[in-house]
């Protein structure tokens, strides 16, 4: 009966595919990313900005006659989820052309597919204790690297933010110390001119 809800398991897990990466979006720079996707399967998109700028991005949808499906401008992060009604090359864009100086860090996560049953027929009969139990671990464990993933999403943002913060603190204390090092010298040399002897010239 393992063997079997093993199998199972590894099935379902091909039904939905996934991508989840992050990647580089340079100012006044488009990326864009293509999915060939059949008639009537369900896809979702989440993405989220980590560092750069103020945190936002541009993100445009579209389905294969170039139809706009999402349009959001300067969002921080959002998710959307749409069922195709054709099949093709679906394609998701991600703008930085409204920043001239700013590099963005974007996070991007897409799946799709149907969320099957795990175990087929479940309706129709009774589940015994282990299917109960696999179940349960299943439904748990898809809570838990939902959770993960927008603790270290989260994680990365504030670590960039800290590093940011860092190098901004590092570079005001070393011009506070070299203007500390101007001022000094200059006084000493105020000093010294004072006590200089003005050679008093004959009549």
């Amino acid at each position: 009966m393992l063997g079997v809800v093993l199998i199972i398991l590894t099935l379902y897990s091909a039904l939905i595919s996934g991508t989840e990466l992050t990647f580089e979006l340079p100012d006044n720079e488009k990326q864009c990313f293509y999915e060939e996707l059949e008639e009537g399967v369900t896809f979702h998109v989440d993405y989220q900005v980590i560092a750069g700028g103020n945190y936002d991005v541009d993100c445009f949808v579209t389905d294969p006659m170039n139809n706009a499906l999402y349009e959001e401008r300067k969002k921080q992060y959002d998710s959307l989820t749409h069922t195709t009604a054709l099949k093709g090359v679906y394609k998701i864009c991600f703008s930085n052309e409204f920043s001239t100086f700013s590099h963005k860090t974007v996070y991007l996560e897409f799946r799709s597919g149907d969320d099957e049953r795990l175990l087929p027929g479940m309706k129709q009969t009774a589940l015994t204790q282990m299917e109960s139990t696999c179940l349960s671990i299943h439904e748990i464990l898809k809570v838990v690297a939902d959770t993960q993933t927008k603790y270290r999403l989260r994680e990365a943002q504030d670590r960039l933010r800290a590093e940011d913060l860092n190098e901004r603190v590092s570079y005001w204390s070393i011009g506070q110390s070299v203007i500390i090092c101007v001022v000094s010298i200059g006084q000493v040399l105020m000093l010294k001119s004072f006590f200089k002897e003005k050679k008093v010239t004959g009549i």
